[in-house]
């Protein structure tokens, strides 16, 4: 019998193979179990019993996670995560039955494309995130920081004067070094030093939002490879209502871990899947929402290459364009 244990020790050894197999098992477990995708599927007039791909499973939108407690079963939070909604009512909550497992598959999620995170030096700067609590982004940077336990890591709020330091100090000792930063805190901190990066990854985790002019993923990266000397900038895909991330290690190009999946649907019929290269609603299968819900409609925009790439090309509605990926 399928169980939360059963599910959350083969997310991590899921390939292509067993993917469709192991999202079924957990799409009728969740259409059991979970009070709010059931009576979603119910208004769709949906016999879970009649999906039998996992390309057909019904994707719950997004906006759930905002009016309702998404949970599959009965079980007492340890985490909550929210987003960063200007009222209560914009606001998602993820309710998490088990943060060491969120830690663990983030943990997972990076390593998958970057290599074991404690092998880094991790400055971050988020101060969007650092300034409200709930953010899983701030909780995933955090549990990196401690697993590398290295005493040059950690959070540059708005003191840019000192991560320019930092960073020449680590270019100097040879350490592999990683700095996250939002957008507009990566523009500010470009156009006032000119440090040399060229011995660091950098990843964008998006994040203009009012804060400055916005502009395309590509600008952004031209510019901070000019300014900061890098080769390549690297890109996180993560929201609030997602345990998984997926990550762009140059170019703008997205790939999952071998546990999420990433369709395209027909913005006129939320049902249709559109083939590659066409742009459309993007939705998400991640396996790791075990306890919530694993099917995700979500509002943004964008296309799938025929080698599997994803690119994020905005919102659906426009009523936050993402030209930088905001997301997180």
């Amino acid at each position: 019998m399928d169980t939360f244990e059963s599910f959350e020790g083969v997310i991590s050894e899921v390939n292509a193979q067993t993917f469709p197999d192991i999202a079924l098992r957990l799409f009728r477990f969740q259409a059991a179990h979970n009070a709010v995708y059931k009576g979603y599927l119910s208004g769709l007039g949906i016999d879970p019993q009649t999906i039998t791909t996992p390309w057909d499973i019904p994707c719950m939108p997004i906006g759930f996670f905002k009016t309702k407690t998404v949970k599959t079963g009965e079980w007492k939070d340890e985490i909550v995560f929210s987003s960063s909604g200007t009222t209560g009512k914009d606001t998602s909550w993820h309710h998490v039955r088990n943060r060491l497992f969120y830690a663990r598959n983030a943990t997972n999620c990076f390593a998958a494309f970057f290599g074991n995170p404690a092998d880094f030096v991790i400055l971050a700067m988020l101060p969007s995130y650092l300034e409200r609590t709930g953010s899983s982004l701030v909780f995933m940077v955090d549990h990196f920081i401690r697993a590398g336990a290295r005493k040059e890591s950690g959070y540059f709020l708005h003191n840019y004067d000192a991560l320019a330091e930092r960073l020449m100090q680590l270019k100097a000792s040879g350490d592999k070094v990683m700095l996250w930063g939002v957008t507009f805190a990566l523009l500010d901190f470009a156009e006032k030093y000119n440090v040399d990066l060229s011995h660091s990854h950098v990843i964008e985790t998006g994040g203009m939002k009012g804060r400055r002019a916005e502009i395309t993923r590509e600008e952004l990266h031209g510019i901070l490879q000019r300014r900061l000397n890098l080769r390549q900038v690297s890109s996180e895909y993560g929201m609030t209502e997602l345990l998984s991330q997926a990550y762009s290690k140059s170019g703008g190009i997205f790939e999952c871990p071998p546990w999420m999946k990433v369709m395209i649907r027909d913005p006129e019929d939320p049902f249709a899947r559109l083939p590659d290269g066409r742009v459309g609603g993007i939705n998400v299968i991640d396996l790791a929402n075990v306890h919530s819900c694993a099917f995700v409609e979500t509002p943004d925009l964008g296309r799938m290459g025929k080698d599997g790439g994803i690119e994020v090309l905005g919102r659906l509605d426009n009523s936050d364009i993402r030209g930088c990926n905001l997301l997180g």
